[in-house]
């Protein structure tokens, strides 16, 4: 499998975990939904970074 495919995977799922903790929290201040966004933060720049890494010329 791709590098970015499991990556946008893994998004949809620390996604979906954050809507869960945010709706069980009922408070986007709770500590674990705080967690859960820095966590899927930064699978959204890894994500990124391989997008940059593509649109660079080779040479």
């Amino acid at each position: 499998m791709q590098k970015s495919m499991l990556i946008q995977l893994r998004i949809e799922r620390a996604r979906n975990r954050l809507h869960a903790l945010t709706t069980k929290h009922e408070n986007f201040q709770h500590p674990a939904v705080i967690k859960q966004s820095m966590v899927l933060d930064e699978l959204i720049n890894q994500y990124n970074s391989i997008g940059e890494q593509m649109k660079k010329p080779i040479g």
